[in-house]
């Protein structure tokens, strides 16, 4: 096993133990809480026990209370506990949530970015419609992913990568960047390693940043900034919908498909082994048809 394996591979054991190793859990951020430990977002109304954000947002752990209260309330907003042109008032949330003015005021700065809330002089910061909500952060993506809409979210994540990665690898191949390269075939030998041994949280990982560095070897740039939303997907889409969410030999066989086609430049190589790759499972084919011919 190479080192760099071995190091991934030792990371994500860590992790998923809750015990981290040096500098790995911020080289690797993924979700720090699998779905079945989240903890719903309270309703705003009828619940006198509202504690400190620490105590009630478990998928934060680590985040500190900024991003604690971000956390809840964004995930509050998304799952609709916090509806459309609903006002927010900074001194009540800081009463509920025992936090500073100063806390809940960059908070809400950090959910006005994402359009999930708007604040006017003379009308207050309210919540905004989720025809306003940026639908492509990463935050908004994995609170989707955990709430009511889960299912729109996966269907929508599925499309969406059926849209943006058979096309980055097909740009990806013959573009001669071999540490690149070489980085993904390094994925798909810690794939392998993880495979062989039934370590799913190693698959994952090493599959996430295998489609995130195919993006950004395309040489698009506007491809590259959709690179984190394909992590996103992958880390949040909740049970096997692609060949890269349940870790098997056909899976770990194409990602090498892929991989060999790019020195080559065998572009149509690459793209037709991704679309293989995202149409295992019958459920994807039936929400995302392969194109017609022309």
């Amino acid at each position: 096993m190479s080192t760099l394996a071995h190091t991934m591979m030792t990371a994500a054991r860590s992790a998923d133990s809750g015990l981290a190793g040096p500098g790995e859990l911020d080289r690797y951020p993924y979700a720090e809480a699998p779905a079945a430990d989240r903890v719903g977002a309270p309703a705003w109304e009828g619940d006198p026990e509202l504690g400190r954000v620490g105590r009630r947002a478990a998928g934060s752990r680590g985040r500190g209370l900024h991003g604690q209260l971000v956390q809840q309330l964004g995930q509050m907003i998304v799952s609709g506990d916090l509806g459309a042109d609903r006002p927010l008032v900074p001194e009540e949330i800081g009463q509920r949530f025992e936090v500073s003015r100063t806390v809940v005021r960059e908070s809400l700065r950090v959910l006005e970015a994402k359009g999930l809330v708007s604040a006017r002089p003379n009308v207050g910061t309210r919540v905004r419609p989720v025809s306003d909500w940026n639908l492509l952060d990463p935050d908004i993506i994995e609170w989707r992913a955990f709430g009511p809409q889960r299912d729109d979210q996966r269907r929508e994540l599925s499309e969406l990568r059926w849209t943006i990665e058979p096309l980055a690898a097909r740009l990806a191949a013959g573009h001669g960047r071999e540490d690149v390269q070489q980085r993904l075939a390094d994925m798909v030998e810690i794939m392998g390693h993880a495979l062989g041994q039934g370590d799913a949280v190693t698959f994952s990982r090493a599959d996430a940043e295998f489609h995130s560095l195919l993006i950004q070897v395309a040489g698009n740039r506007m491809l590259e900034h959709l690179s984190g939303i394909v992590s996103a997907a992958l880390q949040v889409s909740g049970g096997p919908v692609t060949g890269c969410d349940r870790p098997n030999e056909a899976s770990l066989a194409l990602h090498s498909r892929i991989v060999e086609a790019l020195p080559a430049g065998d572009g149509a190589g690459a793209e037709a082994a991704m679309r293989q790759l995202l149409t295992v499972h019958p459920e994807v084919e039936r929400v995302v048809p392969a194109p017609r011919e022309h």
